[in-house]
């Protein structure tokens, strides 16, 4: 097209773009580049402007490597990752929330009532809950993906000194669909901001704290798996997550309990767990369909 104009050229790209083998991929580049064109034409972006968001990309780039991932830090920082699974949310069952990117797929097994905590630094925590279908009943056969920080705030993948699966493991639920373990109580911590995400919260006044949070995936025969995480209500950054992650229904209660006796009989660290030790009641319903 010879007559381009700031006003046309979107519609050239449209045109250009219409043997693509995919109707949807074509949708979504021509929705893309109708966005990107607007603010452009709204905020007459100057050269030097778009030549720094290109920077951003490219030192993205260098940043990136198998235990991080500055693309996805990005979009969980711009709120992108977080409207991802709002638009895709189901109306039933536990709200869902933000994979992040620390999951560790065939992450070992443990005990129902099994412990993670094993001594390590920071306070116990008691977990326990029970999964429900989309009819009420125990969700038989469930298996539960668990991960998490250490009392450092470190994840395994961040921090040379813990083990490569240390708080990863996947629970099978009982039969009557109610599970127990033992953890550390998560703590808040900082994403990483040495690189251009980091600018960019530098650029807009904002910090790069998280909450401390539980994450869960929830893999259930006959159901999509369910990711979420559970945040404590004492928590300082509920109000200003950087990555945009709460959600009211998964901000709960975390107690002290004093006596032994309360906590689930099938508890394998139930008999040497310091008292008063913290609890959480984290019970799960899947989504219809």
């Amino acid at each position: 097209m010879r007559n381009l104009t700031p006003t046309t050229i979107t519609q050239a790209f449209a045109d250009y773009a219409r043997k693509a083998p995919s109707a949807r991929t074509r949708d979504l580049m021509v929705s893309l580049a109708a966005h990107l064109h607007s603010f452009v034409r709204e905020n007459k972006l100057t050269q030097d402007e778009w030549m720094a968001a290109i920077d951003v990309l490219t030192r993205a780039a260098k940043f990136t490597d198998d235990k991080r991932n500055e693309f996805i830090l990005l979009s969980d920082l711009l709120g992108v990752s977080s409207l991802v699974d709002m638009v895709n949310a189901t109306d039933s069952g536990t709200t869902s929330s933000l994979l992040g990117p620390f999951l560790i797929e065939g992450a070992p097994e443990l005990p129902n009532g099994g412990d993670m905590w094993r001594g390590q630094e920071g306070e116990p925590l008691v977990v326990s809950g029970k999964v429900v279908d989309e009819k009420g009943k125990p969700a038989k056969g469930t298996v539960l993906a668990l991960w998490q920080n250490a009392g450092n705030g470190l994840y395994a993948q961040q921090d040379s000194k813990q083990a490569p699966t240390n708080y990863h493991a996947r629970l099978k639920v009982a039969d009557d669909g109610s599970f127990a373990f033992t953890t550390v109580r998560p703590v808040a911590y900082q994403v990483p901001y040495d690189g251009p995400a980091g600018d960019m919260l530098r650029a807009l006044g904002r910090d790069a704290w998280r909450p401390a949070h539980l994450h869960m995936m929830v893999h259930a025969p006959g159901h999509k798996p369910l990711i979420t995480m559970f945040f404590p209500e004492d928590d300082k950054h509920l109000d200003s997550d950087a990555v945009f992650g709460v959600r009211v229904p998964l901000v709960l209660p975390f107690a002290k309990e004093t006596v032994r006796a309360k906590l689930p009989a099938n508890l394998a660290a139930r008999e040497t767990l310091p008292l008063p030790v913290w609890t959480a009641r984290l019970d799960l319903a899947l989504p219809a369909g």
